[in-house]
C-alpha cells in the first residue's frame, strides 16, 4: 500500500469511527425526545394531568431543544464537538434521573421541558452537520443522511421497549432507561471520539492534503458566533425558505406524529405496545429512506428532492384520520410515510452548507432546525389541546398535510442551484 492509500485508509477509518459515535449519540438523544410520547397515557393515569398540560412539556422540550442547537454549533467550533457532547449528555442523564421524584406537572416541565431540552439540543442535528464538515470532504450528503437516519433508529430502539415498561401504567423504568442510556454513552465519547482530523495525524476523508479549512479552525469560546451568523443569514431570502419549509417539517414530524401518535392510535383501541410497533417500523423505512436521501443529494438537485418529499408527507398525513386503522391500512402509512420522515434533512443541510459555507453552515443549519423545533412544538401543544377541546386529533393531521403541500411548492422557490454529479462533498453551489 504506498502512502496515499494509507492515507485515505487512515482518514476513512477515523472518520467512521466518528461518525459511529456520533450516530449512537444521536440515536439516545432522539430516545430522550421520543420518550414523552410514551409517557402521555402512563402520567395521565398516574397523576391525573391533563393532556393538554403534558403536551405542554413536550412541545416546550421539543422548542428548546432547536433554540440549543445554533449555539451548540457555535461551541463545537470553540469549546469543541467532544466536550459539547459530554455535557449535553450529562445534562440529559441528569434531568431524567431527576424527574423519578417529580410530583407536580410543573417538575415534569422543568426536568423533561427545559433541562432535558438543553441537553438534547446539543446531540442535535447540528452535532451531524458539524461532524459531516470537519470529518468528510467527500459523501457528506451520504452521511448526513445516515446520522439523520439515527433519530428513527433512536425510534426503532426505543420506543418498543418504553412501551413495554409503560404496559402497567408505569413510568419510573421508562426514565430510568433513557437516563441510564445517556450515562453510559459518556465515558465512549471521552475516550474515544477525537476532536479533528489533526489530532490523530490524518484529513478529512476525501481531502487530498493537510488543510486548515474553516471548519477545523478552533476560535475562542463565545455564543456570540451564533449571532453573527443569524444576522448574516437572515439577509438571505433561501434562509427564510429553509426555515419556513422545514417549521413545516417539524409540524408534521416528531411534534405530531412522534409525540401523538401512541395516543392517537389508543383513541381507536389500539394498545401501546402496538402503536409503538407502528413507529418502529416507520423507524426501519426511514433509516432506509433517509439514508437513501442523502445519497440522491449527493446526486440530485435538493430542491426537486424536498418538493418530494413534502408533496408525500402531507398527502399521507391528510390521509391517515380517514382509514380504518386496520392492521394493513396502518402498515400502508407506516412504510409510505417513514420512508419520508426525515428524509427532508440532508437536502435542507447541503442547501445551508452551499449557500453560507462550510464555516458557518451547521451554524446556519441551527437557526434552521430551530423553524423546525417551533413547528415541532406548536403541533406537540397544539394537537393536544385539539384532541383536548374536539374530542379527535382528526383535525390535526389534516391541517398538518394541508401544511406539507404548501410546503413542497414553496421549495420551488429557492435558487436554481446546479453542481457536479458525485462532486468532492457538499462543495458550494453556483446559482444557474
Amino acid at each position: 500500500m504506498n502512502g496515499t492509500s494509507k492515507a485515505r485508509a487512515d482518514s476513512l477509518r477515523w472518520a467512521s469511527i466518528v461518525a459511529a459515535i456520533t450516530f449512537v449519540a444521536l440515536l439516545v438523544a432522539a430516545g430522550v425526545r421520543a420518550a414523552p410520547g410514551v409517557l402521555i397515557m402512563p402520567l395521565e393515569h398516574q397523576f391525573g394531568w391533563d393532556r393538554a398540560s403534558i403536551s405542554l412539556t413536550a412541545a416546550v422540550g421539543i422548542f428548546i431543544y432547536g433554540l440549543v442547537g445554533p449555539f451548540a454549533a457555535a461551541l463545537m467550533q470553540s469549546f469543541g464537538i467532544r466536550r459539547t457532547m459530554i455535557a449535553g449528555l450529562t445534562l440529559m442523564a441528569a434531568a431524567t434521573f431527576a424527574s423519578q421524584w417529580m410530583r407536580e406537572s410543573w417538575q415534569y416541565l422543568v426536568t423533561w421541558g427545559v433541562l432535558s431540552g438543553i441537553g438534547s439540543g446539543a446531540i442535535a442535528s447540528v452535532l451531524g452537520a458539524a461532524v459531516v464538515n470537519r470529518w468528510f470532504a467527500q459523501r457528506q450528503g451520504l452521511v448526513m443522511g445516515i446520522l439523520t437516519a439515527s433519530t428513527a433508529t433512536g425510534s426503532l430502539v426505543f420506543l418498543p421497549l418504553l412501551a413495554w415498561l409503560s404496559e402497567n401504567g408505569e413510568w419510573r423504568p421508562i426514565i430510568q432507561v433513557v437516563g441510564l442510556a445517556c450515562l453510559a454513552l459518556v465515558p465512549v465519547v471521552a475516550l474515544f471520539m477525537p476532536e479533528r482530523p489533526s489530532d490523530v495525524g490524518t484529513t478529512r476523508f476525501g481531502e487530498v492534503e493537510h488543510e486548515a479549512d474553516s471548519a477545523q479552525v478552533k476560535r475562542a469560546p463565545s455564543p456570540a458566533l451564533a449571532i453573527t451568523a443569524l444576522i448574516g443569514a437572515s439577509r438571505s431570502p433561501t434562509f427564510w425558505l429553509l426555515f419556513g419549509t422545514f417549521f413545516v417539517c417539524g409540524l408534521t414530524t416528531n411534534g405530531l406524529v412522534g409525540t401523538h401518535m401512541i395516543a392517537f392510535c389508543g383513541d381507536h383501541g389500539i394498545a401501546p405496545v402496538a402503536a409503538a410497533g407502528l413507529l418502529t417500523t416507520m423507524g426501519v423505512f426511514d433509516l432506509i429512506g433517509t439514508s437513501m436521501s442523502g445519497w440522491l443529494t449527493d446526486r440530485y438537485d435538493p430542491r426537486r428532492l424536498l418538493f418530494a418529499y413534502y408533496g408525500l408527507r402531507g398527502l399521507s398525513l391528510a390521509a391517515l384520520p380517514f382509514i380504518d386503522f386496520g392492521t394493513l391500512s396502518l402498515g400502508t402509512f407506516a412504510v409510505f410515510y417513514g420512508l419520508d420522515w426525515i428524509a427532508t434533512v440532508p437536502p435542507t443541510v447541503a442547501l445551508a452548507n452551499r449557500t453560507f459555507g462550510e464555516r458557518e453552515g451547521p451554524i446556519v443549519f441551527g437557526w434552521i432546525v430551530v423553524g423546525h423545533q417551533i413547528g415541532a412544538a406548536v403541533a406537540a401543544f397544539g394537537a393536544g389541546l385539539v384532541r383536548e377541546e374536539m374530542g379527535s386529533y382528526s383535525p390535526a393531521f389534516v391541517a398538518a398535510g394541508a401544511f406539507a403541500v404548501l410546503a413542497a411548492f414553496a421549495v420551488l422557490k429557492l435558487p436554481v442551484m446546479r453542481r457536479a454529479v458525485d462532486g468532492p462533498g457538499m462543495a458550494e453551489m453556483q446559482a444557474a
